[in-house]
C-alpha cells in the first residue's frame, strides 16, 4: 500500500529540516555528503552571511564590481560554510551525549557518521578557512592580516563555546552573548575590514548589538530545555523558567536594536534611525503573537516571522554608519 500525499509531504519536510540541520529532522540519511552537510546547519550560515552584507556596507568602500562582488562573495563563504560549518560541527562533536536526549537523529548520537570522520571534518573546514582569510588579506593588500586574525579568534571563541574545561554555552549568559557575539560581530568586523578599515566604534558598537544576539541566542535554548537541565547546563530557560526567559530574550532584542536607533540620532542619521525604530514595531507584535504566549511550542515560528525585521534592521544601521563615515 502506498504512502498517502500527506505522509509524503511530512517526509520530505523531515528529510528537508533534516539536510538544514534544524529541529524536527527526519532519521534514516544514508548519503554521507548530505550527512557532513547536516552536520554543518546550513540554516544557520544566513546570518552570518548577512552579517557581512552589513559590515560592507559600513565599511563605506564596497562598490558593483565584479571584483567587490567576488571579494564579498568569498568573505561570505568564509563565514558562512567554512566558519559557521566549523562551528556547528565542533558543537554537535561536544553536545554529542546531549543531543542523544533532545535530538537522537542528529547524525552523531544517531550513529550516521563516526567519530573520525567528524574530527577530520572539523580540521578540514578550519583550515580552509584559514586559507581563505589569508587569501583575502593578501587580496586586498592588508599590511596587517586582519581577516586571518578575525578567523582564528573566531575559531577559539567557537572551541571555548563548545568544549570543556570553559564550555561557555554551559553558562547561559556568557555562552549566549558569545553566540550572539559570533553571529552578529564576528562577520560584521569580517565585511568592514575588507571595504573599509576596521575601528574600535564599530567593534564597540558591533558588540553592543550583539547583546541583541544574546537574545536570538536564548531563543535556540528553548528547544533543548529538558536535555540541558538533565545535564547541568546553566540555560536561561533552566536557570529562569520557559515564560520568564522569553520575556528576557524579547526585550533583550528590542531594547539594544533600539539604543543603535539612539546612537544613529546622534550622529545626525536620523531617516536612518526612524526606519530602524519602525522595524522594530512589527517585530514587536510577532513577539507578542507567537513567542511570548507559546515559547517551546512557536519558537521556530517566531524566528521566521520577527527575526527578517531584525536583520532587516541591522543592514539599516551598516548602511546609516557607512554613510555617515564612521
Amino acid at each position: 500500500m502506498s504512502n498517502s500525499p500527506s505522509t509524503e509531504q511530512s517526509d520530505k519536510t523531515g528529510k528537508t529540516r533534516q539536510l538544514l540541520g534544524m529541529k524536527g529532522a527526519a532519521p534514516g540519511e544514508k548519503s554521507i555528503w548530505k550527512i557532513r552537510l547536516q552536520l554543518m546547519k546550513p540554516i544557520t550560515w544566513i546570518p552570518l552571511i548577512w552579517g557581512v552584507v552589513c559590515g560592507a556596507a559600513s565599511g563605506g568602500g564596497y562598490t558593483w564590481t565584479p571584483e567587490d562582488i567576488l571579494r564579498a562573495v568569498t568573505c561570505m563563504l568564509l563565514s558562512g560554510p567554512l566558519m559557521a560549518g566549523y562551528t556547528q560541527t565542533l558543537n554537535d562533536f561536544y553536545d554529542r551525549e546531549l543531543d542523544a536526549i533532545n535530538e537522537p537523529y542528529r547524525p552523531i548520537p544517531s550513529g550516521a557518521i563516526s567519530v573520525p570522520q567528524v574530527v577530520t571534518q572539523i580540521v578540514l573546514l578550519l583550515l580552509a578557512g584559514i586559507g581563505v582569510a589569508y587569501g583575502l588579506d593578501q587580496w586586498v593588500g592588508h599590511e596587517f592580516p586582519t581577516l586571518t586574525c578575525l578567523t582564528l579568534f573566531g575559531a577559539f571563541l567557537a572551541y571555548i563555546y563548545s568544549a570543556p574545561p570553559l564550555k561557555l554555552k554551559k553558562n547561559g549568559w556568557l555562552g549566549n552573548y558569545a553566540l550572539g557575539a559570533s553571529y552578529i560581530a564576528l562577520p560584521w568586523w569580517a565585511g568592514h575590514a575588507l571595504f573599509g578599515d576596521l575601528n574600535w566604534t564599530i567593534v564597540i558598537l558591533t558588540l553592543i548589538y550583539s547583546l541583541a544576539g544574546l537574545g536570538i541566542a536564548v531563543v535556540n535554548d528553548f528547544k533543548s530545555v529538558e536535555g540541558d537541565r538533565q545535564l547541568g547546563l546553566k540555560s536561561i530557560p533552566v536557570m529562569f523558567g520557559v515564560g520568564t526567559a522569553a520575556w528576557i530574550c524579547v526585550l533583550m532584542i528590542d531594547i539594544f536594536q533600539a539604543g543603535i536607533a539612539g546612537y544613529l540620532v546622534s550622529i545626525h542619521q536620523n531617516l536612518y534611525a526612524a526606519i530602524l525604530l519602525l522595524l522594530i514595531v512589527p517585530q514587536i507584535t510577532f513577539q507578542d503573537m507567537y513567542f511570548l504566549r507559546s515559547p517551546l511550542e512557536n519558537d521556530v515560528k517566531y524566528q521566521a516571522s520577527a527575526q527578517p525585521f531584525l536583520v532587516l534592521g541591522m543592514l539599516v544601521a551598516g548602511l546609516a554608519l557607512g554613510h555617515a563615515g564612521i
